[in-house]
C-alpha cells in the first residue's frame, strides 16, 4: 500500500511533518517497521488518534503488520469509549510517550511508538503471509447519532482503490504537499490527509490545530493543496478579508478542497472573490471514504459535489428503490455507492449490515441528492434529519440553509422539520445572526424572521418558507464541523429567541 515508504530514492525525503516533529520516509521506514514487529498476530489494536506524528507511525505500522487499527477520538466519552473497546476488544493501545490511554484501555497492553530508529543491520524476513486486498485496515467508529458507535472495518482495498482514484481527478503527485489540520480518528483527516500523501510519496503536512495564520504560512511554503471542512474555510474568509498576505497565500495553492459537510454557496463566491481560486468539493463517508468528487480544471460548480469518482457507481433512487433518471436537478432521490471503496460491514452487527445494503450490493447511504447535468451531484440532506415532507412535497434542508446563508443578516442557519398537524412536517429555521445584529430589540428580531422567511419563499418556493425562526448564539457542531440536529431538536427553549 506504500510502495514509498521502502524505495530508496525517497529515503531523505520528508513524510510527515507536525510542528513539534518531522519524519522523512527512512525514519518512518524504520520506526513503523520496528513497531509493526511487536504488533505481528494481534486481532486488532487501538490508537489513541490524538493530532500527533506519533498516531501516524501507529497506524502505519498497523497496516503494514496487517493488524487492524481503531482510532480513538481522545475526546469520546467515558460511555461512548467503553462500547468501543468492548465491541472492538483491543489487544493492545499505542500511545505517544508520556500519553497515559483512557481507563477503559487499561486491561490493554500498551505499547509506546518510538519515532528513533537505526537502521537495522541485515533485511529481516518476514515470515507472515502478505495482507490480502479484503484484509481489514481499519475499523473506524461512527458518530452514533442514532445510536452507540458501530464500527465500519475498512478493508485495504478500499483505501487503495479510492486514493487512486482521487489521485486521478486530482492529479495528485508525489511533488504535492498536503497541509491541514483535520482530526486524525476520522477517515477525512487520516485517510486522505495521512496515508493519501504517503501513498503517493508526497508529504503531509498537519498543522496540529487550526488557525488561518498556520495556514497562509504553509501555503506560502511548500504546501501545495489544502484539506479542510467548512467551518475552516469560512474563518479563512473572514480573515482573508482583512490580510492581503493570507489571501494571495490562499490563491498560491494547487488545490483547494472542502469536504465534510457542504460549503455554502456565499462562501464559494466570497473566496472566490477574495483569493481568484474555487474550492473544490467531495463527498464521503467512513463506510465508503470518497464517493464523488470536482476534477482539477473542471468548471466551477459551487453547491455540487461533483461526479462519481472513478470506479465508483452510484444510483438515486426513490422510496420504493427504484432508480431515478439523471439530469433532473429537483427530482430528490436517496443515494446509493457500489464500488471497491465499499467497507466489509459493520463489526458485530450482522443485523446492521444487513439493513444497509440492497439485495443487490448498493449500500445505502441515508443521504439525499439531485442529480443533473454531467452526473454532477448536489446533496440536500440525511433522510433521517435533512429531508421534510411538507405539504405534499419533499423538502431538502440544505438548499433553505444556503438560501438563508446568503441573507446579509445571517451568519448560519440550519433547519429541521417538526410535526404539524396541517402540514405534516413545518419547516424550522435555527439562525445565527450577524454580529450586526445580534443586540437588535425583540421588535426587530420579530421583522427579521418574517423577513428571513420571506427571503427563502422569494429566492427558492413559498412552500419551502420556514414556519418557526428560532435565533442561536451558535449552532451545535462536532469535531468536523457538521451541525448536530438532534441537539437542535431537543432544544426547543433557545438561548436567545
Amino acid at each position: 500500500m506504500f510502495d514509498a515508504l521502502q524505495a530508496p530514492a525517497n529515503a531523505d525525503r520528508v513524510a510527515l511533518q507536525f510542528p513539534e516533529r518531522t519524519l522523512t520516509y527512512g525514519q518512518l521506514d524504520r520506526a513503523s517497521a520496528a513497531l509493526g514487529a511487536s504488533l505481528a498476530g494481534a486481532g486488532c489494536v487501538a490508537v489513541v488518534a490524538e493530532n500527533t506524528i506519533e498516531t501516524c507511525v501507529a497506524i502505519v505500522a498497523a497496516i503494514r503488520a496487517g493488524v487492524p487499527a481503531v482510532p480513538l477520538n481522545p475526546r469520546s466519552g467515558t460511555a461512548e469509549l467503553a462500547h468501543i473497546v468492548t465491541d472492538a476488544a483491543p489487544e493492545a493501545v499505542l500511545t505517544a510517550p508520556g500519553t497515559e490511554p483512557p481507563p477503559a484501555l487499561a486491561a490493554a497492553r500498551r505499547i509506546t511508538v518510538e519515532l528513533d530508529h537505526d537502521p537495522p543491520p541485515a533485511p529481516v524476513t518476514n515470515r507472515t503471509p502478505a495482507p490480502a486486498p479484503d484484509d481489514p485496515a481499519l475499523i473506524v467508529y461512527t458518530s452514533g447519532t442514532t445510536g452507540a458507535p458501530k464500527g465500519a472495518v475498512m478493508p485495504r482495498r478500499a483505501i487503495a482503490t479510492n486514493l487512486d482514484a482521487l489521485a486521478e481527478i486530482w492529479e495528485w503527485t508525489g511533488r504535492d504537499v498536503v497541509a491541514h489540520a483535520l482530526p486524525l480518528f476520522h477517515v477525512h483527516g487520516l485517510v486522505i490527509g495521512i496515508l493519501g500523501p504517503l501513498r503517493r510519496g508526497g508529504r503531509a503536512l498537519h498543522l496540529g490545530r487550526f488557525d488561518p495564520a498556520a495556514v497562509g504560512a504553509a501555503l506560502t511554503g511548500d504546501a501545495t493543496m489544502l484539506f479542510g471542512v467548512p467551518t475552516m474555510y469560512r474563518r479563512l474568509a473572514e480573515a482573508a478579508e482583512a490580510d492581503p498576505e493570507l489571501a494571495a497565500a490562499l490563491a498560491r495553492a494547487r488545490l483547494l478542497v472542502s469536504g465534510s459537510a457542504a460549503l455554502p454557496a456565499a462562501e464559494h463566491e466570497r473566496l472566490t472573490r477574495i483569493t481568484g481560486r474555487s474550492v473544490l468539493e467531495r463527498y464521503g463517508m467512513t463506510e465508503t471514504l470518497m464517493n464523488t468528487g470536482i476534477r482539477v480544471g473542471a468548471p466551477a460548480a459551487p453547491g455540487t459535489v461533483g461526479p462519481p469518482l472513478p470506479g465508483v457507481e452510484l444510483r438515486l433512487v426513490d422510496d420504493d428503490g427504484n432508480a431515478l433518471p439523471g439530469g433532473d436537478d429537483e427530482t430528490i432521490g436517496e443515494v446509493q455507492v457500489r464500488g471497491p471503496n465499499l467497507f466489509l460491514g459493520y463489526l458485530n452487527r450482522r443485523d446492521a449490515t444487513a439493513a444497509a445494503f440492497t439485495a443487490d450490493g448498493w449500500f445505502i447511504t441515508g443521504d439525499m441528492a439531485t442529480r443533473g447535468a454531467g452526473g454532477y451531484i448536489r446533496l440536500v440532506g440525511r433522510r433521517a434529519t435533512d429531508l421534510i415532507k411538507s405539504g405534499g412535497y419533499k423538502i431538502g434542508a440544505g438548499e433553505i440553509e444556503g438560501s438563508l446563508r446568503e441573507h446579509p443578516a445571517v451568519a448560519d442557519a440550519a433547519i429541521t422539520g417538526e410535526p404539524d398537524d396541517d402540514l405534516g412536517e413545518r419547516i424550522v429555521a435555527w439562525v445565527v445572526l450577524d454580529r450586526d445584529d445580534v443586540h437588535a430589540s425583540p421588535g426587530e428580531h420579530e421583522r427579521l424572521r418574517d423577513e428571513l422567511a420571506d427571503h427563502v419563499a422569494t429566492q427558492l418556493a413559498p412552500h419551502k418558507r420556514p414556519r418557526t425562526v428560532h435565533f442561536l448564539d451558535e449552532l451545535p457542531r462536532n469535531d468536523l464541523g457538521k451541525v448536530q440536529k438532534q441537539r437542535l431538536a431537543e432544544n426547543q427553549d433557545p438561548p436567545r429567541s
